[in-house]
Formats: C-alpha cells, structure tokens, sequence
C-alpha cells in the first residue's frame, strides 16, 4: 500500500465504536483494552464521533478480533449489529428516522461520506422493496474481503430495522472475486404499514364490490352488511393509523436527539474555531517571544475550559525544553518543575513532554495510570507532584522543526477530555510556531539593526578617546528619562535608537576642529553646529517606519533650545520635539561630567545645578530635567565625583 494512502484517515471512529458495542453485548470476555492497543487506537479517539482511523488501524483492529473470537463470520455479524440505532451516532439515527427501507438505502450513498470516505456509492431504486447499492473504493485505497462482508451485514440490518425480516441480497459482482465494483442487489419484505394499506385497499374494493351487488337485490342485506364493513374497515385503519403514528413519534424523537447532538457539535466546532482565530489575532500584534506566550497563557485562562497549563520551550541548541510561560499553579507548584528543564539530548528519556517534541506527536491522556510503564520516574515523581491525572500535550511546530509543547489539564473539573480538546490545542500549538518563528525572526532582524546603530554611533565616538563611549552614555540617561516618565516601550526604543545616532553628523566635521584643545574660532564653531543638520540629512536617507520616523528629526533638533537660542532652525518651546528635548538634557549632563580637550570634567552635583540653571533660563525642559534627576539618583546616586556616570 502507498505510505500516504496508508496513513491517510478513512474511516470514522464510530465505525470502530459500534464493533466495540457489538463485542461488549456478544462476546464479553474479549479485552478491549488490547484490541484497541494492538490497532493503535486511543480511548479517546473512539469517544469523539469527530476523529477518523487509517485503513492500517481499522485492518489491524479487524485482524485482532478475528483472532480472538475465532468467528469466520464477525464483520457480517457486526455489520447486522447496525439495526441497533443506540450505539450508532446521530447521523444514522437520522437514516433512520426516514419513513422506511427504501428512503434510508437511498441517501446511504450520502451518509456513507460521514462514517467512511474510503468509497464512493451509488444508489438505483428498482422497485418500492428492492434497490441497487453499489459501492467502489476510491484511487489507492486497498479494502478488505471483511469490509465487503461488513457492508453487507449493515445493508441487512437497514432492512432489518423496519421489517424484523432479513433482506434477500444479491451480490452479483465483488471486487474480491474481479469485479471493478462490490454491486448489492437488495429486496425485503412488506413492512407492516405496507400491508395493511394493501388490505385496505383491497377490503374497500370487496366490501364496496359486495354492498353494490347487493344494493341492486337485496337492499336490506346490504344495509345491514354496510356497518359491519365499516367497522372492519375502521378497525383495521385505526391499527394503521396507531403504527404509522407511533412511528412518526420514534422518528420525531430521534430527530430531535439527532439535531440537538448535531447542534452541539456544530457549536463545538465553531467555538473552537473562534478561539482559535482569538489567539491568532492576539499573538499577531506581538513582537517578542515572551509577549506572545503571555497573550497565549491569558487567553488559554480566560477562555478554555482546563484549570492549568504551561509553554515549554527548547533552548537555542536544542538541548533543554525549559518552563517559559503558565497559569494555574501555585508558586509551590511551579517550583517542582525541574529548575534545568527536560533534558532532549539524553538517549534513553522517556518523559512524555521530550517525547511529544522530538516525535512531533500529540497525547490526550485521560488516566495517567494507563501509561504509567512507559513514563520515567521523573515523570512520574512530577505528575504525583502537581497532581496532574489527566493531560494533553501538543507540540508547538513550525516548518517541521519542534519549538516546543504546550500542556493543558483538569483538577478541579472532571470531565474526560476529548478529541475535540486536542484537536483545539493542536490548533493553537500551530499558532503559536507560527508567531514564536516570526518573534525570532524580527528579533534577529531588530538584533541585526541595533548593532548596525550601535556601530555607526560607536565610529563617531572612536574618532575621539575622550568622547569614546558619549553616545551609549546620552542613550542611557535618554532611556533612564522615558523610564521616569512612564513611556511606552515603542516610544523609548524609537529614543534609544535616536539619542545613539544624535552626534552621527559629526563624520562630516574635521578632526581638526573636533579635537581642537584651545577655543573655537567663530567659523569653527559654525563648522560644528553643522552636525546637527547632517545628522537629520543623514538619517532621513534611511527608511524609518512607524513611530521611528520621527528619528531624523529628533536627533537632528537635540542642540535646540526652549527660549529660541538653539541650532540649527532656532524652534522654541512646543515646536521642539519631545524627544529632542530628552535628548537636549541628557547630551548636556554627559558632555559636562566628562573630561574633554579643553577642560576638566564638572562634579555631578554642580552638573544638577546647571541643569537647573538652564530651566531658569527657559533653555531646557524642567520635567525632563526632573526625571533625569530622579533616575540618577536611583541607578547612581548624586556623588561629588568628577565625571561620575
């Protein structure tokens, strides 16, 4: 068999689910248990009517009944254990809710789709009680002489279900003996509706016959026959009436059943689908791994019925799944997880988190007692630890390589856990690849820009060994003022970023005049204040986007001043920038505590005073000097030393 068809999902598990009701109620000393697990079929898997097998599992499912009941003749058998509409789900039950044999054999060719897509069907009604099935597998499917047999045990059951009577089935072609086709020829008897609207029929042809041959030669007979007949007649009708109605009744309430478990279905499904699309929209918008786990662990809280859960995931060699993200356990909890994380690089693990990553496989336990043999005992000592009983645990994938695995359970709820459940959580574990590759790639990217940013300001820095490090210092203090200030991370960073390339237009001024120890003549100092427009021309070059583009302008307007005073377009007040202004007081406290060619450096103190000085004099911001004040005397305090920072 071709791999992908073998591995391809055929068949619905209630399929399977019916032959485990048919073995239970006929021969119970089967172990289930071991038949499940020879087919490599899960508990779970049969509980949910949305979760379907591979023709692998149901063969070896097959082949392990047949070994152990000894029945030549099981899959007919089963297939007749169909008439019983209990364990058949609510798509069968709605079959059976049409009003006789015909009408149910003519959408099976429909239904099959929702239990089997192995095969295609096609239905030719011949008469009111015979009809034509036939059914061909599909392109690469290898079915089984049993599933012939199945068929024709549940085509039996159909009509056995209405009329208590086998059907007569005739199986003129089979692909097990050559044909391209297995084709069934199908008649049954009359039910009993049937036959008594034929009696009727013929009862009013008689009686009306009778009473009219009489009405001509002995009128009074025929008025004495007259109500007799009616009375048969009605008699008779009652009884057709009380079973048609009583049939009406059961079908009405297997629909009802049918819709109301449809419904729920269709109610599951969406809600999963929307939580789903929930947690895509909320990780969408992030940019770092940690605030996608933190969108993810809120929302799992907020919205999924599982009392915990937790985010593992691998360290940059693949070594160590480590505890990155929860909720729902207590501190005591969490620190019974290994400090180290879950070795991935030790042969011999058996731990069912490493498991699931390096197999890329899901696992829906419902008793953790069920696989406590192929745990380690670390596992084990972890799981008696926090309590847990029953788990899923999904991969976090993306382009085939495992990220990690996201585990959810249920203490204080009971209720068992579905494959509806993993199916969800193997939806988010795929959301959550998706935007934990896309956080890495632009924090590659964004690593890639800041040393960019930090090598183009450290080169104007290095022309100097006295101004060597001046950027990263003015960056640091720019920060420490935001910080104070309570801006947004986006606004701070869009600040670090300008406040490290705010001296950059110095590239175009000479040593000569930069390094210069005595004064400054007039046109020198000209030459010097040029930088500032350099800086902006420079940076405009580059494609800032977003909030970052107000980077050029930034940078470009640090030398101006409130009163007007300032280079290189004079702005006053208001039309300076925000963050100009920040970087305005952090440039002047680093250029006056450090030494420089043509003085000392100023005690920090006496750098606070001039600070103040300069607010006086309505040149700098005096909350912007006030933060800055505040975060150096949190981070360094205010020491009288000579270039302190």
């Amino acid at each position: 068999m071709d791999e992908q068809v073998k591995d391809k999902r055929l068949y619905n598990s209630r399929v399977i689910n019916i032959w485990v009701e048919f073995l239970k109620d006929n021969y119970p000393n089967v172990q289930i248990d071991k038949v499940l697990e020879y087919a490599n079929i899960q508990d779970h898997e049969l509980a949910d009517q949305g979760h379907w097998l591979t023709q692998q599992q149901v063969d070896s499912f097959y082949d392990k009944v047949l070994e152990v009941t000894q029945n030549p003749n099981i899959s007919r058998e089963a297939g007749r254990y169909f008439a019983k509409p209990g364990p058949i789900g609510h798509l069968w039950q709605y079959m059976y809710c049409q009003i006789g044999p015909a009408a149910v054999y003519s959408i099976v060719s429909k239904a099959a789709g929702y239990f089997a897509v192995s095969s295609s069907y096609t239905f030719n009604k011949i008469n009111s009680n015979k009809v034509e099935i036939i059914s061909k597998p599909k392109e690469g499917v290898n079915e089984k002489k049993y599933q012939c047999e199945n068929r024709t045990g549940i085509f039996e059951a159909i009509a056995l279900g209405y009329t208590h009577k086998l059907p007569t089935i005739e199986h003129p072609e089979c692909i097990f003996n050559g044909g391209e086709a297995c084709r069934y020829i199908i008649s049954w008897s009359k039910t009993y509706q049937e036959l008594l609207s034929r009696i009727l029929l013929i009862l009013f042809l008689t009686f009306s016959a009778i009473l009219g041959f009489f009405y001509f030669y002995n009128a009074d007979l025929a008025s004495t026959l007259l109500p007799i007949f009616i009375t048969i007649f009605l008699s008779i009708f009652i009884v057709k009436s009380y079973i048609e109605n009583r049939e009406l009744r059961n079908s009405q309430n297997n629909l009802r059943e049918t819709s109301d478990k449809l419904i729920e279905q269709v109610n599951i499904n969406y809600n999963n689908l929307l939580l789903t699309n929930e947690v895509g929209q909320a990780v969408s918008g992030q940019f770092s791994i940690d605030d996608v786990l933190d969108s993810v662990v809120q929302i799992a809280e907020n919205r999924l019925d599982y009392d915990r859960g937790f985010i593992l995931l691998a360290n940059h060699d693949k070594t160590r799944l480590l505890l990155r993200s929860g909720y729902g356990y207590s501190t005591d909890l969490l620190s019974q997880f290994p400090q180290d994380g879950f070795r991935l690089n030790h042969p011999g693990s058996r731990g069912i988190f490493v498991i699931s990553f390096k197999e890329q496989n899901p696992f829906l336990i419902n008793d953790i007692d069920d696989i406590r043999h192929d745990l380690s005992p670390r596992s084990l000592e972890l799981a008696k630890k926090t309590g847990t009983k029953a788990f899923i645990c999904c991969p976090i994938v993306n382009s085939n390589e495992s990220l990690g695995i996201i585990a959810v359970d249920n203490v204080e709820s009971k209720r068992p856990l579905m494959q509806s459940d993993l199916s969800l959580m193997m939806g988010i574990a795929s959301v959550i690849g998706i935007s934990i590759r896309n956080a890495e790639l632009l924090e590659s990217r964004t690593r890639q820009f800041n040393s960019i940013i930090e090598v183009m300001a450290a080169s104007i820095d290095a022309r100097d060994f006295l101004t060597a490090g001046h950027s990263e210092k003015v960056t640091k203090y720019s920060v420490g003022i935001c910080n104070e200030l309570g801006f947004s991370s986006a606004y701070t960073e869009m600040i670090r970023i300008a406040a490290l390339l705010h001296d950059y237009g110095k590239i175009g001024v000479p040593d000569a005049i930069l390094k210069k120890s005595g004064s400054l003549s007039t046109e020198e100092y000209r030459m010097i204040q040029t930088h500032s427009q350099k800086t902006r021309n420079i940076l405009e070059k580059i494609n800032f986007e977003g909030i970052f583009s107000q980077i050029p302008e930034i940078a470009g307007s640090h030398h101006e001043k409130l009163d007007g005073s300032g280079y290189p377009q004079g702005l006053r007040s208001e039309e300076i920038p925000l963050g100009a202004r920040i970087i305005a007081a952090a440039d002047i406290f680093e250029a006056i505590t450090s030494k420089r060619h043509y003085r000392d450096p100023m005690p920090v103190d006496k750098a606070m005073v001039l600070l103040q000085q300069e607010v006086e004099n309505n040149r700098l911001d005096g909350n912007i000097v006030r933060a800055l004040k505040s975060y150096y005397a949190k981070h360094h305090g205010l020491r009288n030393e000579p270039g302190a920072s």
